[in-house]
């Protein structure tokens, strides 16, 4: 049940954008593209300031290149993420022990049991961003709701924005007090709920749905009929603000895996191998770490042209 609960979603705001910028005061106020650029290059993050012109993560560094030319490209350093990471979540465990961290830069927090002593979700979220910006020197901002759902898009309500001039200031945190979460959630447009990518956008729009109340308007099983039985019921409890999954800590990864985008193409099987081998040897050496085994292994392969292709086998 959601009733009484106050979950908080806390996201870093361009989490390694940020973290390059802080580490490199000459880079703030100034686009920074983290990922290589060149052909080969993939965008892994942006600052707002290359976000004004258009860049994104997982756009090629070419196109990126040609957007905001005056760009400044960084290599990213995924274990200085890490221990910047470990930070911020160190500061949301001092808050509440229920903290389950989504990656690196987001964690739902259950902050029900602190409100006693630290006072109600507006706090508690104010207090966070707070500390977060003088102990480790970045922003963040915060969704607060009765539910997971409500706290994730409250926290993008929250974000700062990509306006014409530059980027500009979000509200910090946004709150979804119980008794509004309908006023909230029924004027966003349909593709705000979780599970709903382009097909299921395609059909909703066929039939007129365009925003999450008139798929709220619909029935269960007008719903199902749609969009078939466990997507259509899932999105409908949605739709209607139902969710009632706790925020559960100390997850478990499902997976573990490593990608790496080459500098040059391979044209050779040998030296393919070897790159196998030396990605196979980061993820067995994480997951000895991590104490666990894997039962299904899968490989990508991403060819010059973008073209990418993936083969799976489970033993």
């Amino acid at each position: 049940m959601t009733e009484g609960r106050t979950i908080l979603h806390v996201d870093m705001d361009a989490f390694y954008a940020s973290v390059e910028q802080l580490r490199h005061p000459e880079l703030r106020g100034r686009p920074v593209i983290v990922g290589a650029p060149g052909a080969r290059g993939v965008v892994a993050a942006a600052s707002y300031e290359a976000r004004v012109f258009g860049v994104h993560s997982a756009m090629s560094s070419v196109r990126a290149q040609r957007l905001c030319p005056h760009a400044v490209f960084v290599a990213g350093d995924h274990e200085h993420y890490g221990e910047i990471s470990k930070q911020v979540m160190a500061i949301f465990g001092s808050v509440t022990p229920l903290v389950e961290a989504l990656s690196l830069d987001e964690a739902f927090l259950d902050v029900t049991g602190a409100r006693r002593l630290l006072g109600d979700g507006a706090t508690i979220a104010a207090g966070i961003r707070a500390r977060v910006l003088a102990e480790v020197g970045l922003t963040c901002s915060v969704g607060v709701a009765p539910s997971k759902f409500l706290a994730k898009l409250a926290s993008e309500a929250a974000k700062p924005r990509v306006g014409k001039r530059g980027p500009e200031p979000g509200l910090g945190v946004k709150v979804v007090a119980p008794g509004e979460e309908l006023a909230f959630l029924h004027p966003l447009p349909v593709q705000a709920l979780w599970g709903v990518g382009p097909k299921t956008l395609e059909r909703l729009h066929a039939q007129g749905i365009t925003t999450v109340a008139e798929l709220a308007a619909l029935d269960e099983r007008g719903a199902q009929s749609l969009l078939g039985k466990a997507n259509g019921l899932h999105l409908w409890h949605l739709a209607n603000a139902r969710d009632d999954r706790s925020v559960v800590p100390d997850q478990r990864p499902k997976s573990i895996g490593h990608e790496e985008t080459f500098a040059r193409d391979h044209h050779h099987l040998e030296s393919l191998r070897h790159e196998l081998v030396r990605l196979g040897d980061s993820v067995a050496s994480r997951m000895r770490a991590s104490g666990m085994a894997g039962r299904t292994v899968s490989i990508k392969v991403r060819f010059n042209d973008f073209r990418t292709i993936t083969r799976a086998v489970t033993l």
